[in-house]
C-alpha cells in the first residue's frame, strides 16, 4: 500500500486534493496539518465512501523534528498545499527527498517554484520526482501554451489573466500571498527587456466574454513571469494579471497597492485575516463564476501574424478546483507508475492540456479556443 500525505489536507485546496484521491484503492491517505480536529473531521466525513484508507495526522512543518516525523510515516508521496509559500524555504521538499518520497506542491511564489531546480541533483540521486507549482500557474498555463506552441514559428507576447468569482471559496493563505507583494516591485519581461512592475497596479478591465464578461485586472507576481520568456523564447512581453469581481474590492486593492508603493504601508500581508473577514461581508454579491485567459501572439510558420486565445470558464463555484488539478494529475500518474520523470523541477512539460479534460467535464468547467490574425 502506498502512503500519500497531504499537508494542509483540510484547507481550501488540500481538501479538494484529498477528495480526488480517496477513490484510489491501495492507497493510505494521511490528512495532515496543525489542527488534529480539522483533519479528523475530514477523515470522518470521507471514510464511509472512500476506497483509500484514511488517517489524520497532527504535524507542523516548522517544528524542529519535522524531518524525523516525516520519515516515520514512510510516505510514497507528499503533496504540500500549506501556503503561503513566500518565505517558506525548501525544508519540506528537502525532507521528502531524504525520506525517498515524491513531492508535489501548489506553490505560486516565483522564487520558491523556480529555485526548486536547485534540488535536482539530490532528487535524482534518490530516484524521486519533486514538482513545484503544480497549480493553475505554471502547471495549467504552461500546458495551454504548449498546446498552441507548434503553430508558431516565434512567439512575441504571452498574456495570462485569472478572474475568480466573488462567491467562490477563497483561502487565507492565498490572500496573504497576494498581499505580500501588493504595491511592491518585481521584474517582468516587457518591451523585450527585464523591467520592474508593481503588484496589483497597471489596472485595466478585460472582457472574458461568455458567462464571465468584463472583469478588472492588475499585476500579479507568479512563476510564469520568470519561466516563460526563456522557455518559449518570447521576444516582446510576458504578462500575468488577476482581478476581483466586485469593483469595490478590486479598486480597493489598487488603492492599497499605491499606499504600499509610496511607503505608507510597508506590507499588507499581516492584515490578511482582517481583510479576509471584511471581504466575507460582500460574499452575497457578484457571482460564483471564475475565468482564465491565455493569449499568445506571434509569427506562424507561414510567416503571418497569429493570435491564439484560450479561455476557461468555471461556473457554480467550481473555480477553486482548478488550482488543484495539476497536482492531482501528477499524483495519479505516480500512483499508477505512469510518471517516469525524476529530479526536481517547476511544473512545466509534465502533462498535456488534454489531461485536464476528465476533471473539467466532471466539474462543469469548459474552455474555448480561437486562432486569428494578429
Amino acid at each position: 500500500m502506498k502512503t500519500v500525505i497531504v499537508l494542509g489536507g483540510y484547507g481550501n485546496f488540500g481538501k479538494r486534493v484529498v477528495t480526488a484521491l480517496v477513490e484510489n484503492a491501495g492507497v493510505h491517505l494521511i490528512i495532515a496539518g496543525r489542527s488534529l480536529s480539522k483533519a479528523q473531521a475530514l477523515v470522518d466525513n470521507l471514510r464511509e465512501s472512500a476506497k483509500a484508507t484514511l488517517t489524520a495526522w497532527q504535524v507542523d512543518i516548522f517544528s524542529s523534528d519535522f524531518e524525523v516525523q516525516l520519515q516515520q510515516q514512510a510516505p510514497f508521496l507528499v503533496i504540500h498545499t500549506g501556503g503561503p509559500f513566500q518565505g517558506q524555504g525548501h525544508r519540506v521538499p528537502q525532507a521528502c527527498i531524504d525520506a525517498h518520497a515524491h513531492y508535489i506542491d501548489l506553490a505560486d511564489d516565483r522564487q520558491f517554484v523556480c529555485d526548486i531546480s536547485g534540488l535536482n541533483t539530490r532528487a535524482t540521486a534518490n530516484d524521486v520526482l519533486v514538482v513545484s507549482g503544480a497549480s493553475s500557474v505554471p502547471g495549467l498555463s504552461s500546458a495551454v501554451i504548449e498546446h498552441f506552441q507548434t503553430m508558431f514559428k516565434s512567439i512575441s507576447t504571452i498574456d495570462i489573466a485569472i478572474a475568480p468569482g466573488n462567491k467562490a471559496e477563497r483561502g487565507l493563505a492565498t490572500i496573504a500571498a497576494i498581499l505580500s507583494y501588493t504595491g511592491h516591485p518585481f521584474q517582468v519581461f516587457k518591451g523585450g527587456q527585464w523591467q520592474p512592475a508593481y503588484g496589483w497596479m497597471d489596472a485595466k478591465v478585460n472582457d472574458f466574454g461568455d458567462i464571465a464578461k468584463k472583469r478588472g485586472l492588475a499585476n500579479v507576481d507568479v512563476p510564469d513571469l520568470l519561466i516563460f520568456p526563456e522557455r518559449y523564447k518570447v521576444t516582446e512581453r510576458v504578462s500575468f494579471q488577476a482581478g476581483l469581481e466586485l469593483p469595490i474590492l478590486h479598486w480597493g486593492m489598487v488603492a492599497m497597492a499605491k499606499l504600499a508603493k509610496h511607503g505608507v504601508i510597508k506590507n499588507w500581508a499581516p492584515y490578511a485575516k482582517i481583510i479576509s473577514a471584511l471581504s466575507e461581508y460582500l460574499l452575497p454579491f457578484g457571482t460564483d463564476i471564475g475565468a482564465m485567459e491565455v493569449r499568445i501572439c506571434g509569427i506562424g510558420h507561414d510567416k503571418s501574424g497569429k493570435n491564439a486565445v484560450w479561455r476557461l470558464y468555471a461556473p457554480d463555484g467550481q473555480g477553486p478546483y482548478i488550482p488543484t488539478l495539476s497536482a492531482i494529475i501528477i499524483a495519479k500518474k505516480l500512483l499508477t507508475d505512469k510518471a517516469y520523470e525524476r529530479g526536481a523541477m517547476p511544473c512545466v512539460g509534465l502533462f498535456t492540456l488534454s489531461d485536464f479534460d476528465t476533471y473539467f467535464n466532471a466539474f462543469g468547467i469548459y474552455a474555448s479556443e480561437e486562432v486569428m490574425p494578429c
